[in-house]
């Protein structure tokens, strides 16, 4: 679908009524074009709308409107996300790594990547909504968790696995020592070590 015809049915999907703010169409206009050539000098983001609430209700009004509900089940969309998960896949497969960005891409090869993307997404939402799980709720508690599993000043770049600190964490509580390499063991933990390795 092209950018234009995209912004006319968000437009009308969201904003029915013909006195919508001229701002609102503008700004889409901005996101659509920044996010379509992939080469904006300011950071990217996403824009404020649509809503994840507003795909859900979109999608499965597209489902409804053509009586797919009784093929669109939890394990049939899951099914269909990993389909499309591969085919996102196929995307990247015989690339070499790109930069963040994806300079090198064609304005074609971008679509194609846009169109994949939103596959994923409308699955994703379309299975959270079968499965009545609030998916921007439980995105932001998850994020927490991570939060908390992975504290900046322990993890700060490494990609370690969270499990991996925690045995580290173990270890050191186990010798005394609070595992920091800066500080080093104590003297007397180093005279048992020496001991240790005396025979």
């Amino acid at each position: 679908m092209k950018a234009h015809s995209y912004r006319d049915f968000l437009r009308q999907a969201l904003f029915p009524s013909a006195s919508s703010p001229k701002a609102k169409e503008e700004e889409m206009d901005e996101v659509l074009v920044r996010n379509r050539n992939g080469n904006s000098a300011e950071a990217f983001q996403f824009s404020a709308e649509p809503t994840l609430e507003d795909i859900r209700r979109l999608q499965s009004g597209f489902t409804a409107e053509r009586g797919w509900g009784k093929y669109h089940q939890p394990r049939n969309l899951l099914l269909a996300l990993v389909g499309e998960v591969g085919e996102l896949a196929e995307l990247f497969q015989w690339r070499e790594e790109a930069p963040e960005g994806l300079p090198g891409w064609t304005a074609p090869e971008r679509e194609a990547l846009s169109d994949e993307l939103s596959d994923v997404l409308i699955y994703l939402v379309a299975l959270a909504d079968k499965c009545r799980v609030d998916l921007p709720s439980a995105a932001l508690r998850k994020i927490e968790k991570n939060r908390l599993k992975y504290p900046a000043e322990r993890v700060y770049g490494s990609s370690k696995k969270y499990t991996e600190y925690e045995k580290q964490q173990d270890g050191a509580a186990g010798n005394g020592w609070s595992g920091d390499p800066r500080q080093g063991p104590s003297s007397a933990q180093t005279g048992s070590l020496l001991w240790l390795f005396s025979f």
